[in-house]
């Protein structure tokens, strides 16, 4: 592993929301709280899934909390409180390398 890789230290916990104003809210709350450096929400998401009994077609956002490993646990316990959905999708992802100065930052920013 180079110096510019920190393997394993790292993940996203990826999650979708409504909208655009519930995903920047649950943003602010996590960065102010030190659990995500930093959260990504891409808007424009379209979910088709099933719900109960029937399909449901929706559209949706989808959000990146960028976090250390050792905080992902509790990153995804803040976000479910934040969550409008009864059943979120919390689901965390790894990342496996990254260049040093943005994981010396994304460091910085959270806690531990």
């Amino acid at each position: 592993m180079s110096e510019d890789t920190q393997g394993g230290e790292f993940v996203f916990v990826y999650t979708t929301l409504p909208s655009v104003a519930v995903a920047e809210a649950m943003g602010r709350a996590l960065v102010a709280a030190k659990l995500a450096a930093c959260v990504n929400i891409y808007p424009g998401l379209r979910s088709v899934y099933e719900w109960g009994d029937e399909v449901v077609v929706e559209d949706e956002v989808a959000a990146f909390i960028k976090t250390r490993a050792a905080l992902a646990e509790a990153a995804m316990a803040a976000a479910r409180k934040l969550h409008p959905y009864e059943v979120p999708a919390l689901l965390t992802l790894p990342i496996l390398a990254g260049n040093a100065d943005y994981l010396d930052w994304a460091r910085k920013q959270t806690q531990g």
